[in-house]
């Protein structure tokens, strides 16, 4: 495991928190604190991948990104992007699946659930507002995308046409393979 570093135009990759504080120990514009050190060290031996942005002084910053790249241009040929296991992806993710499977043929019957936002009216005022609202259908489809045309197709005429149908690529759209159809 690799840090990439960057402020303005001075960058590089080192292999450890070490040495990452000494590289932003010789920028004169960072002030190189005891707690920043500490808060880089954390930064390193954590399991979080995200790239994490650190405030020098008002919209001036620098950035650390944990990488598995060996060199700079490696890193900067995204030759060394981390994909994630199926092991530590939660249950919601594994119901969805990937973007990649919705057009996945797989004929049979899924179990597909939506979230999205519908529109209701308030009784008392006879004012309209949005509501999150679940629905969960069996369906029989050819693919997850036929899964989700399916169940938009079902609720579209009975909710108010105000309602707002999330991407099926989002997370509130998750599906799960039961089976195939029985002839």
């Amino acid at each position: 495991m690799n840090l990439y570093i960057r402020y303005f135009d001075r960058e590089t990759l080192v292999p450890s928190a070490d040495a990452a504080i000494d590289f932003l120990s010789s920028i004169g514009d960072i002030g190189m604190t005891p707690m920043l050190e500490t808060d880089i060290r954390e930064y390193v031996a954590s399991d979080v991948f995200y790239p994490k942005r650190y405030k020098v002084r008002p919209r001036v910053y620098f950035i650390i990104i944990k990488t598995e790249a060996a060199t700079m241009q490696d890193f900067k040929e995204k030759k060394a992007i981390r994909t994630h296991s199926d092991d530590g992806m939660s249950k919601d993710r594994q119901m969805g699946g990937n973007i990649i499977k919705l057009n996945e043929e797989r004929a049979g019957w899924y179990e597909g659930s939506i979230d999205f936002k519908r529109v209701l009216m308030v009784p008392g005022t006879g004012k309209f507002q949005y509501r999150d609202s679940h629905f969960v259908a069996q369906v029989k489809a050819f693919s997850p995308i036929d899964c989700y045309n399916r169940i938009v197709e079902h609720l579209r005429p009975r909710v108010d046409e105000r309602s707002q149908f999330p991407s099926a690529k989002g997370k509130n759209f998750k599906y799960r393979y039961l089976g195939p159809a029985k002839p």
